[in-house]
């Protein structure tokens, strides 16, 4: 009786958490700051734009952080508060010490610009959001709908991050996204964001140097890609930050490469190339290899439905003056 309680209560819980995300986008809209800021989407453009020219990581850094924000709090902007001597934030996570610093950046950069035009108006959460979008587009991904109106959120502790983790088993994986609302597809088609961007060499390091007592590398590689790992992270100990692309074959490119790559055995992380392997996954990798349009549609399909998840509005948030403390 007690299992079922419990039970009942987490969907009872699921449910209402659902409902109340679901009322606050339903205040979003795509023309959200035509008026409080005619000028938003072209100083969006301009900033993104210029950033991505000038550091040419910036797509790649921007649509991780934007994940890591939307999957702990909801997208809300927490991930860009600094911690302070009484609260340790979301970005000193473990799992965040690695996000790169042109994501923060171009978030700062169309903040100040944003200011000087109408000052108080526009939302770091909304920031971070087009921003990914933009960039998205920019590499050559999928234009997606980012509805606007998202309120800065008023919580950032790392103690709340679960994050998806490279070393996690395919069960973990699924029960971080289907416990937020996103299908088993989605969480394919999500993962498709490895197209674009690097992982460190600390992150693959056991697949490639010391897998078993048997094996010094994870059998799932393709040797001679394994043997190339090895050969770019050999310094690894001395420089931390030393990394590789999570696409191979075409590592600038937004398309479905990355998942060409998988049955091939160059998945770069333990989690990519356990989508390959696994039953429920394994369709979507191979309807995506095959189809660039299907991975579009879908990427940008969870992207908009991701980028509306837990959103603030009203007073539950605020308009930050600067993203990394709340007023």
């Amino acid at each position: 009786m007690a299992v079922r309680l419990n039970s009942l209560h987490l969907i009872t819980y699921l449910t209402f958490t659902f409902l109340i995300s679901s009322t606050h986008s339903q205040q979003l809209y795509t023309n959200f700051y035509q008026k409080s800021c005619p000028r938003f989407d072209q100083i969006m453009q301009e900033t993104t734009t210029n950033k991505q020219i000038n550091s040419p990581t910036t797509a790649a850094a921007a649509l991780r952080l934007f994940f890591h924000d939307c999957l702990v709090e909801g997208c809300d902007g927490s991930i860009l508060i600094s911690s302070t001597h009484f609260s340790k934030a979301e970005r000193d996570a473990d799992i965040n010490l690695s996000l790169p610093g042109d994501g923060f950046d171009v978030v700062v950069r169309a903040k100040t610009a944003l200011e000087l035009a109408c000052p108080g108006v526009v939302s770091c959460a909304d920031i971070l959001a087009v921003a990914t979008r933009n960039l998205v587009t920019m590499m050559g991904g999928p234009f997606y709908t980012v509805k606007l109106g998202r309120r800065d959120g008023l919580v950032s502790r790392a103690s709340r991050v679960n994050l998806p983790k490279p070393s996690m088993p395919m069960n973990q994986l699924i029960e971080i996204f289907t416990s937020r609302g996103f299908t088993i597809q989605e969480m394919v088609a999500l993962s498709g964001a490895h197209t674009i961007g690097l992982s460190h060499c600390t992150e693959i390091r056991s697949d490639i140097y010391n897998y078993s007592r048997t094996s010094p590398i994870d059998p799932s590689l393709n040797r001679r890609y394994a043997e190339g790992l090895r050969s770019a992270c050999a310094d690894y100990r001395k420089n931390p930050s030393l990394s590789v692309f999570n696409d191979v074959m075409t590592p600038r490119n937004f398309d479905n490469a990355y998942f060409q790559n998988l049955p091939r055995g160059l998945g770069v992380l333990k989690s990519d190339r356990a989508l390959v392997m696994d039953p429920r996954t394994r369709p979507f990798v191979e309807l995506y290899a095959r189809d660039q349009k299907a991975f579009f549609d879908a990427f940008g399909r969870a992207m908009e439905k991701l980028s509306l998840y837990g959103v603030k509005t009203g007073r539950r948030g605020e308009v930050r003056r600067r993203c990394d403390s709340f007023n």
